[in-house]
């Protein structure tokens, strides 16, 4: 979820609710040093460093994921049509408890893909363009491309719906000829509409009645039907319909008069012909939401179905709408089967999810919340609606409301709503109440590191740091304990540790909440050029950021730290970026960037380097922006298409990226055109062969007038290629010239050149010159540990390990080094200790052939089909889950 429970506070968003002048003087030097008095310093630093507590998430967050995955996946093998897209929306809940936006959105995918029914298409359909908000830009390049990717517009309804005949309501012949005339006279007022009585008949159980059974009108010629609400002109298209089976040409409202009296005078064929013709007339909004009333009041499910249809596409516009939101709210359980059939609860998760990102506080949040509690057919759906509505409730300070859901989550089993319990219990003054409560669940299960963080708020002193210690050890990628132990270390005067501290957390995770308490570090350290560092990177992340709990703009901010920094001029911009890309410092290198940004250059070639950086460092949403922004800002046509085919590229369409690419050196041959097409190539083709075209590719790019910056990643990448080709000599030729760009990273290249060559002794010295030189070198560590014996081997993995936890290679080399020694237990432990906070395919797949290596085939299958809840199409994995599921008892 893109952002919620903001601290109280953030309601604050008026400037003078702080006054950045009390802690920031315009004038260098009348900032209170850290070096005076420990009560003035504290003061100072107190008044702006704070670190909220960590949110109650509204998430659903099982004590073992991988035991819950494993369960859907099975269930998902042999439960009916209808209950797939349900599984798959749990499935996706838990990725998105992990923070596993690419998995998020494959489960999403599966969940619209496998749907059984019309509304869950539409429901899934949905979700999945509101997630990919503001790529609209890829669907028009696509256009240009001639490739069609509108498999999220809008659906013909109608024909998703099967026609469905009562066979009471054919038509049926009388042989008793005395009693069958042959046409009846039916008189609204003064006007007489002359039909077929026989084909009247046939359009329902009681007009047949009516007209072919006991009843005096059987027997008469004219018939008053004044009083049933039907016009002359609405009679007259029925008495067509009967004969013809069809409405031709017939205005919304006439239908819409025609489908009333045919759902009073139960003529079924005619009210769906009706509800189908209604159907492909909703257009807009103002239709839908007239529309809808009529569907649910008459019961049409087709033209419910296409009034839904438009409500989901304007998502989030749309919750805009009180209208709208009073059809979606106030719906009892038949009017939701009638909106949304056997995908209510799917749409009010939906609904839920798009109202909390727009306002969680707000009544529309809450009633979304209480229908998708109406809506929830199972435990699981009911826990995680429990538990959304308690953390709603406790964020508008409705404190028993949300303890009484809290408690209904617990009871069905979520044992995260126990957080939600102890906060509450903090609250109302029960501290002890909330640390036992916690103590007791740490006790009772294998335990997580959200366990040990929440309990830490519950106590003080040495107790709080250890379970802080704990909570990262269990979860290294909660921020909250770095954050907090910053926090206090800054409070003990000890400001270089405290900054060691959050540069842990940000060497791997560039999380923004962590970028603005380095900032206020820096600040209080009188460290302007650092602290002018990491708010231009915040603004380069969210250019919108809030500081200081919501009551800041980062903009504001960097403008009055912009005082205390010397200006640079553009061969000084050039110059540090020089300096940080070689050092491999990517956040230095992106606050440059930002820097020469506002001072009007080139723009949008530097925001095409902007999003290299972004890339580096996991950040593809605010990539793929200033790939955009690129594009934007390209001073020329040939200029724009390389950009507009890195984006094709970064989403996945190769063989559209390389159209780009060749259309860019038609107009003209320039460096970045060259790049791409090699790029493209060496991704969109499988032969081997096509590696001699990517190498005169990379010449003829660095033929072309361009940076050293990017000549160097050429160099590189052609270096590369040769090894691939086994040229060692060219090979080590390229990374030499690159390295003497400045490009460090191809020491890692030459690195790999000296060990083809059988010299492990100056690959590792290779590699040991990266990791001299660059800034973040966890990969470095890493790539080092190839070319040493087992002792080095295992010190660099686990330097590894500490520089970003998050890299899964350490743990899988150190498995199988246990394994190796006959130590399963431990071996399958070190997979554990990873998985427990990662969901990782390949630690997964070992621990898997662990457990079966033991014979544990119980384990060895949850493992199996919790990996293929990642990727389904796995084929070892594939084959792993058969051989080990033909050993199942």
């Amino acid at each position: 979820m893109r952002a919620f429970l903001p601290s109280d506070s953030c309601k604050e968003t008026q400037l003078n609710a702080i006054n950045p002048q009390s802690w920031l003087q315009v004038e260098r030097g009348k900032f209170s040093k850290l070096s005076s008095s420990c009560t003035t310093a504290s003061s100072s630093i107190e008044s702006f460093i704070k670190v909220p507590e960590p949110p109650i998430v509204p998430f659903f967050k099982p004590v073992d994921y991988v035991e819950v995955l494993a369960q859907i996946h099975e269930e998902l093998e042999s439960c009916s049509l209808q209950e797939r897209s349900n599984l798959y929306l749990l499935q996706f809940q838990i990725f998105r408890g992990l923070g596993e936006t690419k998995l998020m959105r494959g489960s999403l995918r599966s969940a619209w893909q496998k749907a059984g029914t019309v509304h869950e298409r539409l429901v899934f359909v949905a979700w999945l363009k509101y997630e990919k908000q503001g790529e609209e830009l890829i669907v028009d390049l696509l256009a240009t491309c001639n490739k069609c990717a509108q498999e999220f517009g809008p659906m013909d309804v109608a024909s998703q719906f099967p026609v469905e005949v009562d066979g009471a309501s054919q038509e049926t012949v009388v042989t008793d000829g005395e009693k069958s005339l042959k046409n009846v006279n039916f008189w609204i007022g003064d006007e007489k509409i002359v039909c077929r009585r026989q084909k009247i008949a046939s359009l329902s159980a009681p007009f047949h009645a009516m007209l072919n059974g006991y009843f005096n009108e059987s027997l008469c010629e004219d018939i008053d039907l004044s009083e049933n609400n039907i016009s002359p002109l609405g009679l007259r298209t029925i008495s067509v319909f009967s004969v013809t089976g069809c409405l031709s040409d017939v205005p919304p409202d006439l239908l819409l008069e025609i489908l009333v009296f045919a759902n009073k005078f139960c003529c079924e064929r005619l009210k769906d012909a009706c509800d189908r013709k209604l159907a492909s007339s909703v257009c807009t909004k103002d239709d839908a939401v007239e529309l809808m009333e009529y569907a649910i009041e008459e019961n049409s499910p087709v033209l419910a179905a296409s009034c839904l249809q438009v409500f989901l596409h304007e998502l989030p516009d749309c919750l805009n709408d009180e209208r709208v939101v009073e059809i979606f709210s106030h719906a009892d359980r038949q009017q939701r089967l009638i909106m949304a059939g056997q995908a209510c609860f799917s749409l009010y998760c939906l609904l839920s999810e798009v109202a909390m990102n727009l306002d969680p506080r707000s009544d529309n949040t809450v009633c979304f919340l209480e229908q998708l509690i109406e809506s929830a057919e199972t435990d699981r759906q009911r826990l995680l609606a429990f538990h959304q509505l308690g953390c709603v409730r406790l964020l508008r300070k409705e404190y028993d409301e949300a303890e009484s859901l809290f408690e209904r989550a617990v009871g069905l089993g979520h044992v995260y709503s126990i957080a939600g319990l102890a906060r509450l219990g903090y609250i109302k003054g029960h501290k002890l109440w909330s640390y036992e409560k916690l103590s007791s669940v740490i006790s009772s299960v294998n335990p997580l590191g959200w366990m040990y963080q929440e309990r830490s708020l519950y106590c003080e002193g040495d107790k709080r740091w250890e379970d802080l210690e704990k909570a990262t050890e269990l979860d290294p990628t909660l921020t909250y304990p770095y954050m907090y132990r910053a926090a206090s270390l800054t409070m003990k005067q000890n400001v270089q540790a405290a900054l060691g501290e959050i540069n842990r957390v940000l060497g791997f995770k560039l999380a923004l909440e962590c970028l603005e308490l380095r900032f206020c570090l820096y600040l209080a350290n009188e460290d302007y050029k650092a602290a002018l560092r990491d708010v231009q990177v915040i603004l380069t992340l969210s250019p919108d950021y809030r500081m200081f709990e919501g009551r800041v703009a980062a903009s504001q901010l960097r403008t009055l730290v912009h005082e205390h920094v010397d200006n640079w001029t553009t061969a000084d911009c050039w110059m540090q970026l020089y300096d940080r890309w070689s050092s491999v410092d990517d956040i230095g290198s992106l606050s440059v960037i930002y820097q020469m940004l506002e001072s009007g250059e080139a723009k949008g070639v530097l925001y095409f380097r902007q999003s290299l950086l972004l890339l580096r460092l996991n950040c593809p949403d605010a990539a793929m922006r200033s790939l955009e922004l690129a594009c934007q800002h390209a001073s020329n046509e040939h200029e724009r298409l390389v950009y507009e085919g890195w984006i094709l590229y970064d989403t996945g369409h190769c063989e559209e990226a390389l159209g780009k690419a060749e259309e860019s050196i038609r107009t003209k041959r320039s460096f970045e055109a060259f790049f791409l097409k090699a790029y493209a190539l060496a991704d969109s083709s499988m032969d081997f062969s096509c590696s001699s075209t990517v190498i005169s590719l990379l010449e003829n790019a660095l033929k072309c007038p361009s940076d050293n910056l990017r000549k160097g990643q050429a160099l590189n990448n052609l270096g590369s290629v040769y090894v691939d080709c086994g040229k060692l000599d060219l090979a080590a030729d390229c990374y030499i010239n690159a390295l003497k760009i400045r490009h460090t990273r191809a020491h890692q290249g030459l690195a790999r050149v000296h060990f083809l060559r059988n010299n492990k002794a100056a690959a590792y010295e290779e590699m040991t010159k990266l990791i001299e030189k660059a800034k973040n070198n966890a990969s470095a560590y890493e790539k080092r540990s190839e070319y040493c014996d087992r002792d080095l081997t295992k010190a660099d993995l686990e330097m590894v390990t500490q520089l970003d936890p998050l890299r899964v290679y350490p743990y899988r080399y150190r498995a199988a080094v246990l394994m190796d020694s006959s130590k399963e237990k431990e071996a399958i432990a070190e997979l554990s200790r990873a998985i427990a906070f990662k969901a990782d395919l390949h630690l997964l797949h070992l621990r898997a052939a662990f457990h079966e290596h033991v014979g544990d085939v119980l384990a060895a299958l949850r493992d199996c089909r919790a990996a293929l809840s990642i990727d389904p199409n796995h084929q070892e994995m594939l084959e792993l889950h058969s051989r080990v599921n033909s050993h199942e008892p």
